[in-house]
């Protein structure tokens, strides 16, 4: 399945732009409506789609995040119903990648052997857990590779040298890079060098995504120079937000547009 993420970042390079990374909460405004939510971003042109798990410490998430994973935990929302989600969104048809965004201890109260055999049934095709380091990936890393599932790894601006060294051997269908220190859409992406982006690039053989606090079409084209990917979260969790929850697929779709519109080089 990491083969479909590879495959969506090359036909972007090949159509000459960053692939646009969407990022959405499962279960908010509820369970229906975020997977209406998730095919309209898939069919507006999202190329990725990273789907949060809602949990009770989302320690990363800024205000919105954490709002969307409060309604989504007050609905209902959980790991086994994400996945359910996803197995639902390939029935309707739905092929674009989608990477399971969250944190580590529901994963870990499943069993990662039983969550990998899970996802890889439900179409999943990488796993981010963004409190989960390098160190400690391997735990998570093996029984996904085992079921065809790859692992995006995060790196940040503090990351060393050595750090990134280690990305190699973990085969990731690309990487995550993070703008900034801090927790998602508090503040704007800070800039990025392009030559650490090249680093990275070089280390992990697998092309980059830049993430936090890129929130409108403007900042989106502005990285997408740089990056291979773009990931904006926080923006499209505002739009569900923004109105009734009919209109939601409505509203994220209108943005997808906007974002991939602004992005195409």
């Amino acid at each position: 399945m990491t083969a479909r993420l590879r495959a969506a970042f090359d036909r972007a390079r090949e159509q000459q732009r960053a692939a646009l990374v969407a990022y959405l909460t499962f279960g908010d405004p509820d369970v229906q409506t975020s997977i209406a939510v998730v095919e309209a971003a898939a069919r507006a042109g999202a190329d990725v789609i990273e789907l949060g798990v809602p949990f009770s410490d989302p320690s990363a998430d800024g205000p919105s995040i954490q709002r969307a994973m409060e309604r989504a935990l007050e609905r209902g929302a959980s790991l086994p119903g994400a996945l359910a989600a996803v197995a639902e969104l390939r029935r309707r048809g739905v092929e674009t990648p989608i990477v399971l965004f969250g944190y580590y201890n529901p994963i870990f109260v499943m069993g990662p052997a039983l969550f990998a055999e899970r996802a890889a049934r439900a179409g999943i095709d990488a796993v981010l857990t963004v409190d989960l380091p390098i160190d400690e990936l391997a735990e998570l890393a093996t029984p996904l590779a085992a079921h065809g599932v790859g692992v995006i790894p995060l790196v940040a601006p503090t990351s060393t040298p050595e750090r990134i060294a280690r990305l190699g051997p973990l085969a990731a269908p690309f990487v995550y890079y993070i703008s900034l220190t801090g927790v998602t859409g508090a503040k704007a992406a800070a800039p990025v060098d392009p030559a650490r982006l090249a680093l990275i690039r070089d280390a992990a053989k697998a092309p980059v995504a830049v993430g936090f606090g890129i929130r409108t079409p403007a900042d989106a084209a502005r990285f997408a120079t740089i990056a291979d990917g773009v990931v904006v979260g926080t923006a499209l969790v505002d739009r569900v937000a923004a109105g009734d929850a009919a209109g939601a697929p409505g509203r994220v779709a209108a943005l997808i547009a906007e974002l991939a519109g602004a992005m195409a080089r």
